[in-house]
């Protein structure tokens, strides 16, 4: 009788043991996107005009932010049930060139389909009615850059009205590195420019860096060069807070003038 007590309180343990492992199997959560931002590096199916990448991140609980290589969208977002549904995308209004101003429509489409979403460690796939998208975290695929010794392409230029891209500035192809030394040099999109900048209180991938006058050649181009030249020489003066995220740059001076630039090197 006691061999026959022993042998039943063992099973007893035993589908105790059992069963709690898969209680703990069924509570345990998902894998959640949350604080992260990924950016794509394939797309089967109906192509990003343009070329993309798409870049999605979830700031917060509930938030999404995106782009397809144009503007930026935000809005709610619900994650339940492995379905990605969206609230409707505020967007920014920046104007787009080329085959890249039809890269919203796309990711509107493709966000606001509600595609099934899976998040594997790194690795989150999207797959919507005519595109499955793979992505990887950012700071996976594209760790921050230096500031110092990399040569940062302007891409946009921020007023205290607007963020613009435009022919004249892609043309121009402004661009500036900032040596070890702390010399400044590149193009302002006409003329070759020097100068000397200050870096300090840097934080992560925050920091502060001061201009000096940035001194240039003396050629003349034709006005949209010159406008473009005059708006990054004005970027690149006086104090201003920088923000890398990966392979971009975001120089802004407290009146809320500055740049967008992307690394090249």
């Amino acid at each position: 009788m006691r061999r026959t007590l022993a042998v039943l309180a063992a099973a007893a343990t035993s589908l105790a043991v059992l069963s709690a492992c898969s209680s703990e199997s069924e509570d345990a959560p998902s894998a959640d996107p949350t604080g992260r931002t990924f950016i794509s590096t394939d797309v089967e199916g109906e192509q990003i005009p343009g070329g993309g990448p798409l870049t999605v991140g979830f700031p917060e609980s509930g938030r999404i932010s995106a782009t397809a290589g144009c503007n930026q969208a935000g809005g709610s977002v619900d994650l339940a049930d492995g379905t990605l549904t969206t609230g409707p995308l505020a967007m920014t209004m920046m104007a787009c060139i080329g085959d890249t101003a039809n890269a919203d429509a796309w990711m509107q489409q493709f966000l606001e389909s509600g595609p099934q979403w899976t998040l594997d460690a790194d690795t989150l796939t999207l797959t919507g009615e005519n595109s499955t998208v793979t992505l990887i975290d950012k700071k996976v695929a594209q760790p921050d850059k230096p500031i110092v010794g990399t040569t940062w392409h302007v891409t946009s230029l921020i007023s205290t009205e607007a963020i613009e891209t435009s022919q004249a500035l892609e043309d121009a192809a402004p661009h500036f590195t900032i040596g070890d030394d702390g010399t400044v040099t590149g193009s302002a999109g006409c003329n070759q420019m020097t100068g000397r900048a200050t870096i300090s209180n840097q934080s992560g991938a925050t920091a502060t860096i001061t201009f000096e006058p940035v001194g240039t050649t003396m050629m003349a181009c034709d006005d949209d060069a010159m406008a473009v030249e005059a708006a990054v020489l004005s970027a690149l003066s006086g104090e201003t807070t920088a923000t890398v995220d990966g392979d971009t740059l975001r120089l802004q001076r407290a009146d809320g003038v500055g740049v967008d630039a992307r690394a090249t090197s």
